[in-house]
């Protein structure tokens, strides 16, 4: 993986505001351009259905969330975008790593943690009214960020805790199973990152009902807008735009030259009315062409729901060939497999011998072959520019780095050995397998001996 991954998501419950918009979403999607990473954006509606269990509601927000994102301009082509639960490898990595997942650690977590601090101040049991979704609902983050091994999560503060929970999984998993299968991620918190004030001064936010929804018809807009709180200050008395929670809206919007525009009419004595109106008129003008489009969406669910779909396919392309690795390192695989496995009695080297074979062919390109003496061929190899690609991989291979799915190996996603005509894939499983643990034994002898 040459680039960056930063993976962000989106919980579908209710509909956006512009404190979102400003927020996260601009920053977000101006994120997503960076030619340096590679970015994946998904619906969270499991975690939704943790505090909603309204399936109407449910549905309503993510087609809307979905709506909202594409009218803002994040560009389905360019990006990862998909809704989670089209995602089943998601949740099966969810229990695979809730059953590494320390009890105390899920205690600890800070949205549990006030749950239980506030039954406690109310006198009731400590745990009256907190589904088990919300006690875990940090390891199902944990799943969507290690399932696409994302070295970045945008995170807000409060957030940080969930990405070290996930970071703490990761290395638990590798350090169990011995291998990285896993990147560990880092929180990305941007401390520049516009707050903005509600229509009573404080921080915007559905909690204190003080919100300016997002896609409000122009007229419903410009009402809420008026009716933002000011002090007492009349027109001609020159005014603090630094102490003024209207200009920082305006300033979140506007462009350097607008606000800075701004800041002079302040001084000059602009009137709270004046202000108020050139700060409807500059969210207007940057959102009447997504509005447009938003209704577009919004009036054809059909295309939001096919490039869900579209983007789904394209990130189970790479999380089908990682969960069968992961099914494979935890023992859920086929029966048929089971001979391969070392024990205090018998070593993998005497069941099976398989090997890797190098070589040139006359197209000037270099293979290899996964080979077993009782079998044969277990897998050829697609051609390699030079040995040295060829040798790297083979090397990966023997750490356990690569996967297998519908008789083929891959190794980052990208396919580079399939199974003869008459191979099946338990059988190289089973050679794979066995390749692996007679490296890994190989090593360690070779380490005990140093």
């Amino acid at each position: 993986m040459s680039k960056r991954r930063v993976l962000t998501g989106i919980k579908p419950t209710g509909s956006p505001h512009l404190g979102n918009y400003v927020g996260a979403i601009k920053p977000a999607i101006a994120a997503s351009r960076d030619a340096n990473a590679d970015s994946y954006f998904f619906l969270a509606d499991y975690h939704a259905l943790i505090s909603c269990q309204d399936p109407i509601r449910v549905q309503r927000s993510t087609l809307e969330i979905a709506a909202t994102w594409l009218a803002l301009g994040l560009d389905p082509e360019r990006v990862m975008f998909y809704r989670q639960s089209d995602i089943p490898e998601i949740p099966e990595l969810t229990w695979l790593l809730t059953c590494i997942t320390s009890k105390g650690q899920l205690n600890r977590a800070h949205a549990y943690k006030a749950a239980v601090d506030a039954n406690t101040a109310e006198g009731v049991d400590i745990d009256a009214g907190i589904s088990a979704g919300l006690y875990m609902y940090p390891v199902l983050m944990a799943a969507d960020i290690l399932m696409f091994n994302a070295h970045a999560v945008p995170v807000g503060r409060d957030q940080v805790q969930h990405i070290e929970i996930a970071r703490d999984l990761g290395q638990r998993f590798n350090h169990v199973y011995g291998s990285d299968f896993f990147t560990l991620p880092e929180a990305q918190v941007d401390e520049t990152t516009a707050t903005l004030a509600g229509l009573d001064g404080r921080k915007m936010s559905k909690s204190y009902d003080n919100t300016i929804p997002l896609w409000d018809e122009p007229v419903t807009m410009r009402r809420l807008v008026m009716s933002i709180v000011t002090n007492s200050q009349a027109p001609g008395d020159a005014k603090n735009p630094d102490e003024s929670h209207l200009f920082s809206i305006y300033q979140a919007f506007a462009t350097a030259a607008e606000t800075a525009a701004m800041r002079n009419a302040y001084q000059d004595g602009i009137s709270w009315g004046e202000v108020k109106l050139a700060l409807f008129e500059r969210i207007d003008r940057e959102l009447a062409p997504a509005r447009e489009r938003y209704r577009h969406f919004m009036t054809n669910p059909q295309q939001v729901e096919t490039l869900l779909l579209r983007g789904a396919e394209r990130a189970r392309a790479q999380s089908r060939p990682l969960i069968v690795r992961l099914r494979e390192a935890v023992g859920l695989r086929s029966v048929a497999a089971t001979a391969v496995v070392a024990t205090e009695s018998t070593r993998t080297s005497d069941v099976l011998q398989p090997e890797l074979k190098q070589y040139r062919e006359r197209d000037g390109r270099y293979y290899f072959k996964l080979t077993e003496k009782s079998v044969g061929v277990l897998a050829q190899s697609i051609g390699f520019a030079n040995g040295q690609d060829a040798g790297a991989t083979i090397a990966r291979i023997k750490l356990g780095e690569a996967a297998i799915a519908n008789d083929e190996l891959f190794l980052d996603e990208v396919m580079i050995a399939r199974a003869p005509a008459g191979i099946a894939s338990a059988d190289v499983s089973a050679g794979l397998a066995a390749l692996v643990a007679q490296e890994a034994e190989a090593r360690a002898k070779k380490s005990a001996q140093a």
